[in-house]
């Protein structure tokens, strides 16, 4: 095989063991949310159960940025793998005769194992594209959108998955099966990785994962604060209230309800990643520079700025759920999704446009850790600005959060000294 032939099996085998995750992973957050919300969770208490979870991704990525420069890339995606077939095999022994607080301290620290999985992988596919993806013709781009936007596009199955598994297998045996086909995926990749992929460089400091580049560190601050705009709605509070006005509270309705906000939740994320695999196309990328790409991040950010402050306005008129405020919820979601996703792919192009080779692993370690930053932020905010202001609160609360990221992106510019004092 020639090196491009070695580099596009490397990244297809990386790529489909990233999916296999992803689609578990979406498939638990929505058995855990639906799940536990039916069992009378309140939505701090909801939040409180994935706190742990974006924690451990704070903490692996930038830990794994260095494990992965020092020890390999395909270490950190077989650990990622590994862990979580274990999580979910541990979270299927959920006892309900346990108590209230023993069971939320368990689901807590298996959410906790679930997030390093999730940012192992992560981080291991995303620095792989860096490593395997053509220059030329803008082919970075185009394989980061390629791999980001299948990647969320499976995350969305995995929440009708899980939705569905939760009202047809009930929750245990929903999460074995998961663990089950997750394990089979491992050991395929075990046996047909093919080579590509850097083994390693001794010496490695881990003071080195902090990254020195004024770029890297304004690209994650505006990181941090587009996935808290985006979990500040999507982890707790659209769910619960779409549950709120979708079930009538019997056992057949609460199935419906399963269903549809599994549903929408799905088509969301499969659009999100739609319009992020079609980025490099809808910004002409092939014929642009770096500089360019730039500017476009700074536009879109304040476009997104526009989408959570008509929707704010638009809860604030209403004031109690009606047909006419879920659908303009609705339409208005799916906007903020494409456009949020035009935003999130020009990042991961700008993060591994930033950073040189030999480093990727902790540039993106550390970048990614501003990502988990992001939606540790919007996850506690999100059961929270939902209890306390309801709607109204919530959307205001990410739109904030979009006016800061944008902020943030302004401060990045082409001629910008690549190196802190």
């Amino acid at each position: 095989m020639t090196g491009r032939a070695r580099g596009l099996s490397a990244y297809i085998a990386v790529t489909a063991a990233y999916w296999a995750f992803m689609l578990t992973d979406g498939a638990l957050r929505m058995l855990v949310l639906l799940h536990f919300h039916r069992l009378g969770f309140s939505p701090v208490q909801l939040a409180y159960l994935f706190v742990l979870y974006e924690i451990a991704g704070m903490v692996t990525n930038l830990s794994a940025g260095w494990i992965a420069a020092r020890f390999g890339l395909t270490s950190t995606l077989y650990a990622g793998l590994a862990i979580q077939v274990a999580a979910l095999i541990a979270l299927s022994q959920l006892d309900p005769a346990w108590t209230l607080g023993v069971s939320v301290a368990f689901v807590m620290l298996v959410q906790g194992a679930s997030g390093i999985a999730k940012d192992l992988a992560k981080m291991s596919s995303k620095s792989a594209v860096k490593i395997l993806a053509p220059t030329e013709s803008g082919g970075l781009f185009r394989w980061v959108a390629v791999l980001t936007g299948s990647k969320n596009a499976v995350k969305g199955l995995g929440f009708l998955l899980g939705a569905a598994l939760l009202a047809t297998l009930g929750f245990s045996w929903a999460v074995l099966a998961m663990a089950a086909a997750l394990a089979a995926i491992l050991l395929a990749v075990l046996v047909a990785m093919p080579s590509g992929l850097p083994k390693g460089r001794k010496g490695t400091k881990f003071s080195e994962v902090f990254s020195k580049s004024a770029k890297v560190n304004w690209l994650s601050a505006a990181r941090v604060f587009l996935f808290a705009a985006r979990d500040v709605w999507f982890v707790v509070g659209i769910p619960i209230y779409f549950y709120a006005v979708l079930s009538d509270g019997t056992e057949a309705g609460n199935r419906a309800a399963f269903f549809m906000i599994g549903t929408f939740m799905a088509v969301w994320t499969i659009l999100y990643g739609a319009v992020q695999a079609g980025a490099p196309r809808l910004l002409r990328a092939s014929t642009r520079s770096e500089a360019d790409l730039i500017g476009e991040a700074r536009r879109w950010a304040w476009l997104l700025f526009t989408v959570p402050a008509v929707l704010t306005l638009t809860a604030l008129v209403s004031a109690q759920p009606t047909a006419w405020l879920t659908a303009v919820l609705i339409v208005g979601l799916l906007a903020f999704g494409a456009v949020f996703a035009v935003n999130s792919s020009l990042h991961s192009y700008l993060i591994l446009a930033f950073t040189k080779s030999e480093r990727v692993t902790m540039d993106v370690g550390f970048y990614y850790m501003a990502n988990a930053g992001g939606r540790l932020a919007g996850t506690i905010l999100s059961g929270l600005t939902y209890q306390v202001g309801g709607l109204p609160l919530m959307l205001a609360t990410a739109t904030a959060m979009v006016a800061f990221s944008a902020m943030a992106a302004g401060r990045l510019r082409d001629d910008i000294n690549p190196a802190l004092p």
